[in-house]
């Protein structure tokens, strides 16, 4: 072992340890902030305290938002991975002409057309739909928005399956729907457990689509809120965006935790490997 190889491992080390730092900074500073007394934009050993967290308790807006965030993230998953089951379903098992161009095509104006470029029509049209303040409408377009990469990921899954087991579901007596329910989908869980967590993650963290659509505060989700937590004289109140970005933080935390124990993530053809 030569010298040269002993430095070149070292700083490889080095290398590694300080992006490992840059990247864990964000993630002390959520954990040590909101037990600080007087949180920084520093890192630093708090004075353990727990006012942070009975001023978010006290607050009016921050757990009717968390509950809202709940709401829409649990209605678009349901929409969205019905949605998708269905439609990748068909696109999967029925021989329809210019099948994969439709879905590269679906995909790719999913990925360009962004609510950010679409939000004028997108609130003309929730408009003259009377879904305005309305949280249903809210799911409605955050589902159209994530259909698209969710077809697309489950049809994958799909085709995985094979023919012959749905051939003996008809054999006897099993119609479509029934098959879907209770063939395919026993077997494509993991990948109905990929779009649900994908879906929710998405909408969890959706600022723009709930600022733009909904007018009353107390329909706003947590992404929404945390734009709100100001100091009288204007600045951030760091004690209460840290508390309540911990506490908005864990439940998607939990539910990757508990998908990835229970499906591991490892995926090939739609069957778990």
């Amino acid at each position: 072992m030569t010298s040269g190889y002993i430095v070149r491992r070292i700083g490889l080390y080095v290398f590694l340890s300080l992006v490992t730092a840059f990247f864990a900074l964000p993630l002390l500073w959520l954990i040590t902030a909101p037990l600080s007394a007087h949180p920084g934009y520093n890192v630093s050993w708090p004075h353990v305290t727990g006012a942070n967290f009975a001023a978010l308790w006290y607050d009016p807006n921050s757990l009717p938002s968390l509950r809202n965030s709940l709401y829409l993230a649990a209605g678009t998953m349901i929409f969205t991975v019905g949605a998708a089951a269905l439609a990748a379903y068909a696109l999967s098992r029925v021989r329809l002409p210019g099948r994969n161009a439709l879905l590269y095509t679906l995909l790719l104006l999913s990925s360009v057309i962004t609510g950010t470029a679409a939000m004028v029509p997108i609130f003309q049209l929730m408009y003259e739909l009377n879904l305005i303040d309305n949280q249903v409408g809210v799911m409605l377009v955050m589902t159209g928005g994530l259909l698209p990469a969710a077809i697309f990921i489950l049809k994958d899954f799909m085709d995985g399956i094979p023919a012959s087991y749905e051939e003996s579901a008809r054999v006897f007596g099993a119609g479509p729907l029934r098959i879907l329910w209770q063939v395919v989908v026993p077997m494509v869980r993991p990948g109905l457990a990929t779009i649900a967590v994908w879906a929710v993650v998405n909408v969890w963290g959706n600022f723009l689509m709930p600022y733009l659509l909904l007018e009353n505060p107390a329909k706003q989700p947590a992404a929404v809120t945390l734009n709100t937590f100001y100091t009288a004289s204007g600045q951030p109140d760091l004690g209460l965006i840290a508390a309540f970005s911990l506490v908005y933080s864990i439940p998607v935390v939990l539910m990757y935790l508990f998908v990835s124990k229970r499906y591991g993530f490892r995926f090939h053809g739609g069957v778990k490997s």
